[in-house]
């Protein structure tokens, strides 16, 4: 027979964690609306992200050129988290190390060279 009391503490950590996140979530909503704070007007509910109301409707489309752009900043921005611990452990790694990163860094180039080629980079 399975001996389930191993899972109590678990259980509780659970409880204790939903329990937590519910106060979170409701007992701001619910002193807001004993204490009077909660009396939603007209400039409450308008736009406060830039000052202004908005010149078109926010669900309109991006380029798609905007997301190639985010993607490969993406990715060199990646390329320089490999960079960082490499760098601080490459002389007590020795040569291999070194070529390693060094290909890696050529390919990155080959593909920015690609890119820039096929004309991902040009903003018009």
């Amino acid at each position: 027979m399975v001996d389930l009391s191993q899972y109590l503490p678990i259980l509780l950590f659970l409880g204790v964690a939903l329990a937590l996140s519910t106060a979170f979530v409701f007992l701001p909503m619910l002193v807001a609306r004993l204490t009077g704070a909660h009396q939603p007007n007209e400039q409450k509910l308008s736009e406060y992200e830039c000052g202004f109301p908005a010149f078109e409707d926010p669900r309109s489309q991006f380029d798609v050129r905007f997301y190639l752009v985010a993607i490969l900043f993406i990715i060199f921005d990646l390329e320089a988290a490999f960079l960082y611990p490499w760098a601080v452990s490459v002389f007590s790694l020795g040569w291999t190390a070194w070529f390693s990163m060094m290909i890696f860094i050529g390919e990155l180039a080959l593909g920015l060279v690609y890119a820039w080629k096929k004309g991902a980079l040009d903003w018009e």
